[in-house]
């Protein structure tokens, strides 16, 4: 079990940078450095490759995106909550009580998230997104009858197929689609309620990403955390694309499973039943995240990290369990998740990703990581590189003591830095992961916990003048 504080820790007395320190943070400016390049190479090759043969399909390359410098009613809302956040952010989440801190870091990042939609203006940032020709409330009136329709679902997923299914519904298992479809059922029907949806659900995942360091690391860690996910550039897309509603789903499962592990029987200053609920819902939203999306299957590798840490199994058969509660009844229901995923991956080479060059994306993808996650999240996933070697060597039973709070963090964000490399070389990511990486970015923004408090402020702000670049000169597809 790892113990937590629970109140944060006293700050270390102010000293003076040594050579150690200071070469740390010369190595976390080349690592920033090195996103840019990355990024300029990107768009510099990428548009190149577009004038060419046009085979990216995106007109801004890397991202689904076009060149269009405007403001708009967000403009002012989004550079106040920047400078309020950058300004005060960093001692509010140190002083303000747990649970405080929890409803502040979510009503941060809506109105972070509500704000940058807004620059694009009401009926095009947020009430239109969802309504397109793509999207999944397109089709909502064909599952008035929803026996048949989930029976049918995997006979519409192929171009060819007879009245087939738009691209984003065709691209995910039916639970996606069935959550706009409960939305109707209950009169919040229409573009602007999903997009209400999206943006509120979507933006907890700050929330769930503190509770889950909180109980895997330490309090102090998470705290500092919390600026950094309330200022996600990541924000740009989860106002308003349904994955940023998958990826809230996907944090609170392993925010849920973090806590159900943390909790051991026994005695001891922390002894606590094994809460059940917790893992019970964790496999619940293990579950749902799964028929949500085909490619959220990789959410086992940092729950797998989260168990790990915590050297404790006692949540898998509830986990397990939930997760196969969710199964059993889209199967009963009649729909087949491995025959979805194998036309799936026919469809997918039937549209655009037939000719969308892998050797561009296989790279390209990373680009679009560095664009949603930040040059303050490049700068901390270099210090969890850094110290992974002797972080996972304390994984070791034999090794000593385990990690501390720093070194799980970094175990953690090492798992899901693999997910990300797996969704990357699979070929089934190539463009558009600047939406469909939103619910891995939520981690690897965590990284930013592990950068010098001296300069926190700093990388802050060049957070959030990267998102406020992107979407006051682009406008994104999504």
């Amino acid at each position: 079990m790892t113990p937590r504080p629970t109140s944060e820790a006293p700050a270390a007395a102010p000293r003076h940078a040594g050579p150690e320190d200071r070469a740390a943070r010369r190595a976390d400016l080349l690592a920033a450095a090195a996103g840019l390049l990355l990024v300029v190479a990107a768009a510099a090759i990428g548009t190149v490759i577009e004038r060419a043969n046009g085979s990216l399909h995106v007109n801004w390359p890397p991202l689904y995106a076009s060149w269009f410098p405007h403001v708009g009613p967000g403009t002012p809302a989004a550079l106040a909550v920047a400078v309020l956040v950058v300004g005060y952010g960093p001692p509010l989440a140190a002083r303000l009580p747990w649970r405080g801190l929890l409803l502040a870091c979510w009503a941060a990042a809506m109105a972070w998230t509500w704000s940058l939609a807004l620059i694009d203006g009401w009926q095009t940032g947020i009430a239109r997104r969802l309504t397109t020709e793509y999207e999944y409330l397109t089709v909502i009136r064909r599952f008035d009858d929803l026996g048949p329709a989930l029976r049918g679902f995997t006979g519409h997923i192929l171009n060819n197929a007879p009245d087939h299914w738009p691209a984003h519904v065709a691209g995910h298992p039916p639970a996606a689609v069935l959550t706009f479809v409960g939305l109707d059922r209950i009169g919040l029907g229409g573009g602007a309620w999903a997009g209400v949806w999206c943006i509120t659900v979507g933006a907890s995942a700050a929330a769930a990403v503190l509770v889950a360091l909180r109980a895997l690391t330490d309090e102090p860690l998470a705290r500092r955390a919390a600026p950094f996910l309330v200022l996600a550039p990541a924000a740009v897309w989860v106002g308003t694309s349904a994955d940023g509603y998958f990826a809230a789903v996907a944090a609170w499962c392993l925010a849920l499973l973090a806590l159900a592990a943390t909790r051991r029987t026994g005695g001891g200053r922390r002894s606590a039943p094994v809460p059940a609920a917790a893992a019970l819902a964790a496999g619940l939203l293990l579950g749902l995240t799964c028929y949500l999306s085909y490619g959220l299957t990789l959410i086992v590798l940092p729950a797998a990290a989260v168990l790990l840490l915590a050297r404790n199994a006692r949540p898998v058969p509830l986990l397990v369990a939930g997760a196969a509660t969710v199964a059993v009844a889209f199967t009963l229901a009649g729909f087949d998740w491995w025959e979805g995923y194998r036309l799936l991956v026919e469809r997918y080479y039937q549209g655009a990703a037939g000719v969308r060059p892998y050797a561009y994306w296989v790279w390209g993808n990373l680009a679009c990581a560095v664009l949603i996650t930040g040059p303050a999240t490049v700068a901390g996933v270099r210090r969890a590189l850094a110290a992974a070697p002797a972080a996972l060597r304390r994984l070791r039973p034999s090794a000593g003591p385990p990690p501390g709070p720093a070194g799980r963090l970094t175990v953690l964000v090492l798992a899901v830095l693999l997910a990300v490399l797996i969704a990357d070389l699979s070929g089934m990511s190539k463009a558009e992961t600047e939406r469909i990486w939103l619910p891995f970015a939520w981690w690897l923004l965590a990284a930013c916990a592990l950068l010098p408090g001296a300069h926190r402020r700093p990388w802050l702000a060049a957070q959030a003048v990267l998102a406020l670049l992107l979407n006051h000169l682009l406008y994104t597809g999504w």
